[in-house]
């Protein structure tokens, strides 16, 4: 079990983050924590703390309990880094009831990723 920030992550958790970044090779390990909101219509905002687990110039993938499918659109922002980046979901991988939730940066690559 691994302790990040106050979050903590058995392996069962990280593998569903591992098994998505399969499909996005060009990601690399990281441990990124982060606030993830959800930019949808309405008043409710939907907002989690996040670690991003994989990350690469276009691309970020972190577990998730917001209700987000493919081509959402979300805010992340690094706690203490940068700037924040919109991003759009896409990919989704379940695993023994987690959520590992792949992402695509809209303005180019985030430099907070990358650093």
């Amino acid at each position: 079990m691994g302790r990040t920030g106050g979050l903590t992550l058995t392996a069962k958790e990280q593998d569903c983050a591992e098994q998505l970044s399969r499909f996005f090779p060009q990601v690399r390990r990281v441990r990124i924590p982060v606030q993830v909101t959800a930019l949808r219509g309405g008043s409710t905002i939907l907002r989690e703390a996040a670690v991003v687990e994989y990350g690469g110039p276009e691309h970020a993938i972190f577990l998730s309990t917001l209700p987000l499918e493919f081509d959402d659109r979300v805010r992340i922002e690094a706690i203490g880094e940068g700037r924040p980046a919109e991003a759009s979901v896409v990919g989704v991988q379940y695993h023994e009831g987690r959520k590992a939730v792949a992402v695509r940066f809209l303005q180019g690559p985030c430099d907070w990723v990358v650093t």
